[in-house]
């Protein structure tokens, strides 16, 4: 799978994802960048800016109501 589709995926069970977790999991160096990308093909992304060891980061998650996500993509 591809980055995008991992970070879909990991998304789509609720769950909410940050750059360090995506590094991790994923090998996304730049998630801003993937998240981009999915809200450019119409993924209700969700991002807080949350604090981790003294940081802000963001932390991304998908809007969990199916009618606003994409019908032509939804799996």
């Amino acid at each position: 799978m591809s980055q995008n589709a991992d970070i879909l995926a990991h998304l789509k069970t609720g769950s909410t994802i940050e750059p360090l977790e995506a590094l991790a999991q994923y090998g996304a160096f730049r998630l801003a960048a993937r998240i981009f990308e999915l809200r450019d093909g119409g993924w209700p992304i969700h991002v807080e800016r949350v604090d981790f060891n003294g940081k802000r980061v963001a932390s991304y998650s998908l809007y969990m109501d199916r009618t606003l996500w994409p019908t032509s993509i939804m799996t």
